[in-house]
């Protein structure tokens, strides 16, 4: 890039003294669009920490942000001889810091650096598209789209995940004031730079089709759902989901990688969203489902050259190919992504506990009111946070079987359970076929369970029922059988070995009366 082609008019006098060196200085100007979403970005950001919880600290954002800066300066300083402020590699960095997510990050430590360096190499990797895949002079790919992509395919739902779909409830103050600031924001941009039909062509077409494939019967699973989100409510989760709403606004939106003729503007926004249907409808994981949308930029980017009248043919072929792989990746990453609320890492039930799941989804809950005397704490918002962790850990207990992982199953049951556990564990080692259970939680009494067994002090009883499938699989992984059938029991959960809530044994359903 010549460094006539970023100086301002109005700041070619600034300059710096260096050794007798003269050197250009370019800054920002505030009228540069660039500058206008780096506002809604941050803005994001900051909600992100103080009002919607998210599952990302300060030093894992500056170091995306820091370490495009740095190279995109670098880089610009050794071709030009001037100091250029990186407004569109920042971009990309706190792009990249907005999406990505580590799931071993501690929950509530907005300042650790929990492999900060993961979000360092994304986005280097993300800038770096920039200048080594190009096309008649400019980047082919939105660089944090094509980053991203790369980055989900490549270290799977266990090392990194996008944004969920869903934040927090809509009367949130937090959750309103990001929708505001989305919205406004992304439809004053886009409008500006000319954009808003290609926003306009991807959402129309995206609703439609999502609508198809929501009504067929489609359904995945979701970190923040305790059921499959189905029907209505995941046209709703996905259509109208603050993350689809970033990607359409400030993704899909890119002045570089869009086509110059409007009517080839509206026809990729379209095909974006046709693409990205595509890839998503065979995913049963939310995991799979966003990295699919994600993808469905990245193929359409490639594709380019199709939708544009007299473009060059160069990139024909490799489009085609292009799109083809990551079809293929795609349905890949939907077998391979988590099946349900946390993977299957050890360190992932030590450091992460309860994040925002979307009360709608909730089982019903009832409290004893021994349980109220006994800890006023666990009442409400208290109350989902346990139940939330049974969930997890009931899935956790099932992928720690399949993966024959004792560390995981220490790090998540207590007791009479683990006990129970680890001779399953013997047995499926011994035979080759292991079996789990999944359970879909309908209603939850929370009941104070007096001391038991072999477990020392006070146990919560969940008293639960809802539907619990047996499924048995070979020792090549393949599922033999499926059963369910509705079950009624009483998971004893206790803070065992720390602050974790642990489930210690499984008892009559009438235990705690």
């Amino acid at each position: 890039m010549a460094i006539a082609a970023v100086l301002p008019r109005d700041a070619t006098g600034r300059a710096i003294s260096l050794g007798g060196t003269r050197i250009p200085v370019v800054l920002p100007r505030l009228a540069d669009a660039r500058l206008h979403v780096a506002a809604v970005v941050v803005t994001l950001h900051v909600l992100g920490q103080v009002g919607l919880g998210f599952h990302v600290s300060v030093p894992q954002i500056v170091a995306s942000i820091l370490t495009c800066a740095v190279i995109q300066v670098a880089v610009t300083f050794r071709r030009t001889g001037a100091l250029v402020w990186p407004a569109s590699a920042m971009l990309t960095g706190s792009g990249v810091a907005l999406i990505l997510r580590v799931p071993t990050t501690p929950v509530g430590d907005h300042w650790t650096f929990h492999r900060w360096w993961v979000f360092a190499g994304v986005a280097a990797l993300s800038l770096a598209t920039k200048w080594v895949v190009r096309r008649d002079g400019t980047h082919v790919f939105n660089p944090s789209n094509l980053g991203l992509v790369a980055a989900f395919l490549a270290l799977g739902s266990m090392r990194a995940e996008p944004l969920d779909f869903w934040w927090a409830p809509l009367d949130d103050p937090s959750m309103l004031a990001a929708y505001g600031v989305i919205g406004v924001g992304g439809t004053l941009i886009t409008a500006r730079l000319g954009l808003l039909r290609v926003a306009a062509a991807f959402w129309a077409t995206f609703a439609a089709l999502w609508a198809v494939v929501a009504a067929s019967g489609h359904c995945f699973t979701a970190r923040w759902a305790f059921a499959p989100v189905c029907g209505v409510d995941q046209w709703r989760a996905v259509v109208v989901s603050p993350e689809l709403l970033i990607f359409l606004f400030f993704m899909i939106t890119d002045p570089r990688t869009v086509p110059a003729e409007r009517t080839a503007r509206v026809r990729f926004g379209a095909l974006v969203a046709v693409v990205a249907v595509l890839l998503m409808a065979p995913q049963s994981t939310e995991f799979g489902t966003k990295v699919a949308l994600l993808a469905g930029l990245t193929v359409m980017s490639a594709a380019r050259p199709l939708v544009e009248r007299g473009a060059a043919r160069p990139l024909r072929l490799p489009a085609l190919a292009a799109a083809s792989l990551l079809v293929v990746l795609g349905a890949w990453v939907g077998g391979r992504s988590a099946k349900g609320l946390v993977a299957d890492d050890p360190e992932l039930a030590r450091g992460r506990v309860v994040q925002r799941i979307d009360p709608a989804t909730f089982p019903a809950i009832t409290i004893d009111r021994g349980v109220l005397d006994w800890n006023h704490e666990i009442s409400g918002p208290g109350a989902r946070a346990i139940v939330l962790t049974l969930a997890e850990n009931l899935e956790l207990e099932s992928r720690a079987l399949l993966a024959r992982d004792g560390e995981l199953l220490e790090a998540i049951a207590h007791g009479d359970r683990l006990d129970d556990l680890r001779a399953r564990m013997r047995a499926a080692e011994a035979t080759g076929a292991t079996v789990v259970q999944r359970h879909d939680l309908d209603r939850i009494r929370v009941a104070l369970l007096v001391p038991f067994g072999r477990q020392d002090g006070l146990s919560l009883g969940m008293v639960s029922s809802g539907t619990r499938t047996t499924e048995t699989y070979a020792p090549d992984g393949t599922l033999v059988r499926s059963e369910s059938a509705p079950f009624a029991t009483t998971f004893a959960m206790r803070r065992a070995t720390g602050a974790r809530w642990m489930i210690v044994a499984e008892l009559p359903a009438d235990v705690a009366g």
